[in-house]
């Protein structure tokens, strides 16, 4: 049971927290904090200030207060030694080099918005960015309730700042354009925030060219969205070392492995004794080229002695025609020699947050070795390793693999 701190327990996603907490059996609010701590009633105690705070153990501080509780919040967790979820808004410079400083004792994870399908946008965002460059015009369009008090939000910011990361901050920001009598410059990211009744939160961007626009939206339907990402914050920080953490960094944890699959069309090839150049590899490649022979996996050892041997995958089904073609090398070096593995399967484990996330080769491997699989290829990209291994152990590799990473 992760024992909660909740910082602005009275607020409004204080409120939010507390209702979601009380459904999940992972998680207990043990204290709340609030600056007007009788303007709410809770299940547990609430304190007006953490100076108050006595014999509370905790395991995780929820922050959902204002900037200016942060230094008393801060100071009571490093002396405490418990991690902090920060999901406060209107985070000044001055502010994140607090939180900075304090992330050097203990974990603290920080985010402007606590929804993951904020997160996605601002990938799509970026992407868009990456493609589209320059050649169209940029707006974002934040909405929330008319309680919020700063403006533009801090996630309308975020998405500037990740768009403008992708375009070498080659972007200056225009907050609005009243009173403005110029011409929008190609240089410029236009950020507009409106308020108004009790919409919980909307941001859409615009992507505007010649004759043509892509928008990307997202529009959280209540509060309940924040307060579920909090808390899985809180589980995701509990047991991490000392540091700043993100949106980014929890995402990249649960996508860590997304999919496993095999498939069984495959040969592989090995061409040993090749001489180490550019111009040998070049020949082999085109003559499978030639013969209109799709390649996949390809490996190749460290040279020894000016040699080198070369491992790839075809389709099964070329197998014939790629011997044939490979056949002409046999003159090239003394002790060339080509090994053909039929039955075989590749296997493939991959997830978009295998390249932020440490370790996922090794829980492969130790739980193909925990069954013994032999491993005849490994290739690897930043999201994705593949394996060729025997077919008659495909079965019980898959089944491993997907029980170690919960699939």
């Amino acid at each position: 049971m992760i024992k909660i701190i909740l910082n602005g327990c009275n607020g409004r996603m204080g409120q939010a927290v507390s209702k979601i907490a009380a459904t999940d059996a992972d998680v207990t609010i043990v204290a709340g904090v609030d600056k007007f701590p009788g303007t709410a009633a809770h299940s547990f105690p609430i304190f007006a200030s953490f100076a108050e705070l006595k014999n509370i153990e905790a395991n995780v501080i929820i922050d959902f207060s204002r900037p200016e509780a942060l230094q008393s919040m801060l100071e009571y967790a490093v002396k405490q030694h418990i991690p902090v979820v920060i999901a406060t808004t209107g985070i000044d410079e001055d502010n994140k080099e607090i939180i900075k400083n304090a992330s050097q004792n203990i974990p603290i994870f920080m985010a402007t918005n606590m929804s993951i399908g904020i997160s996605v946008l601002t990938e799509l965002a970026q992407r868009a960015a990456y493609i589209l460059g320059n050649t169209f015009d940029i707006e974002i369009i934040e909405k929330h309730h008319n309680q919020k008090e700063d403006a533009p939000s801090g996630t309308a910011l975020s998405i500037a700042n990740a768009i403008n990361d992708v375009l070498s901050n080659s972007k200056h920001y225009v907050y609005g354009r009243h009173g403005c009598k110029a011409k929008r410059t190609a240089d410029e990211i236009g950020i507009h925030a409106i308020r108004g009744g009790t919409i919980a939160g909307e941001h859409s961007i615009m992507f505007a060219g010649h004759d043509e626009v892509l928008e990307l939206n997202h529009t959280a339907q209540s509060r309940d969205i924040f307060a579920v990402g909090a808390l899985n914050a809180a589980k995701f920080i509990l047991h991490k070392p000392v540091g700043l953490y993100s949106m980014d960094d929890m995402i990249a944890e649960k996508s860590a492995v997304t999919n496993i699959y095999v498939s069984e069309d495959e040969a592989m090839i090995t061409l040993n004794a090749l001489p180490h150049s550019a111009k040998a590899i070049a020949d082999v490649f085109n003559a499978l080229a030639d013969k209109h022979i799709n390649v996949d996996m390809i490996s190749q050892t460290t040279p020894v002695e000016g040699i080198v041997n070369i491992s790839f995958t075809i389709p099964e089904s070329d197998l014939n025609e790629a011997i044939n073609a490979l056949s002409k090398f046999k003159n090239r070096s003394e002790g060339f020699r080509i090994d053909i593995f039929g039955g075989i399967s590749k296997l493939t484990i991959e997830g978009s947050g295998m390249e932020k996330q440490p370790g996922i080769a090794a829980k492969v491997f130790d739980a193909l070795a925990q069954k013994d699989v032999r491993i005849k290829l490994i290739t690897t990209s930043e999201t994705k390793i593949a394996c060729v291994i025997d077919r008659a152990e495909e079965d019980i590799a898959l089944t491993q693999l997907k029980q170690t990473f919960g699939i």
